[in-house]
């Protein structure tokens, strides 16, 4: 069963991504919210997003972020009624694809090379 901080969490995380989907801001890159995690009182939440794109664009796309958090907990406001107020949002850059991403390029990597010789090769055999 579901605590309602985990209810609250997956409700968040669908929609800012509906809210981030209507913003027609050029610096706001393509953005992923990954997850949401929020405090036991219901106060603060983390939220984690991915950006496809160039260091510069990610660094761009942080700031407008930051400035979308009041107008996004205006709207996370009215849609989450039942909630005292709309909880503190942080956003935080989640690196996991991209490490996804290297590990999977460097197994490509790997599987390409020529397997090379064997590391306990057959000892020869002797007559005696």
């Amino acid at each position: 069963m579901y605590k309602r901080s985990e209810r609250v969490s997956e409700l968040l995380r669908h929609e800012i991504s509906q809210y981030l989907q209507l913003i027609t801001e050029p610096r706001l890159g393509f953005v992923t919210i990954t997850g949401v995690e929020v405090s036991g009182d219901l106060q603060d939440a983390k939220v984690f997003y991915s950006v496809y794109g160039t260091d510069e664009e990610k660094q761009d796309t942080a700031y407008v972020l930051k400035k979308l958090i009041p107008d996004m907990r205006r709207q996370m406001g009215r849609k989450l009624e039942s909630l005292y107020r709309a909880p503190m949002l942080h956003f935080v850059y989640d690196h996991t694809p991209e490490r996804a991403q290297r590990v999977m390029d460097i197994l490509h990597h790997l599987s390409e090379e020529t397997p090379g010789e064997p590391q306990n090769p057959p000892k020869p055999e002797t007559k005696e």
